[in-house]
């Protein structure tokens, strides 16, 4: 069976691609579209600029940038509050921040109770 093309809102990427910024502001819910239309920051600004020119790779802690369509089959580091998680950018992420990708909170891992964690456990001797 053939892969399904991907498509944002009924465009493909290639016509996505196309879009002017303000094209494909319309395409995107309401938060992401206001937040284009008010325009970027310069630290956004210096991100997109270094993804344009060249950049496979870009290290930033701009976490609330949106992913636009020209940013896909670049990598970004994004900063996660320890270090910088490495975000590959496909063509679903279109219209997602790029913090969503880098969890800042690692999983609870839970292991066995500890001494005194029960009243059963408290009268356990410490080995």
């Amino acid at each position: 069976m053939a892969k399904k093309e991907f498509t944002y809102r009924g465009q493909t990427l290639q016509e996505l691609l196309k879009l002017s910024l303000e094209d494909f502001a319309k395409l995107l819910p309401s938060r992401q579209r206001r937040k284009i239309k008010r325009g970027f920051t310069e630290q956004h600004q210096k991100v997109l600029k270094a993804l344009q020119k060249d950049g496979k790779s870009v290290e930033t802690h701009c976490r609330d940038l949106i992913i636009l369509p020209y940013m896909v089959g670049k990598i970004v580091k994004v900063y996660n509050g320890k270090d910088f998680a490495i975000v590959a950018i496909e063509p679903e992420m279109i219209g997602h921040y790029l913090g969503e990708f880098a969890l800042t909170r690692k999983r609870v891992q839970h292991s066995a109770p500890g001494i005194g964690a029960t009243r059963s456990s408290a009268s356990i001797a410490v080995k």
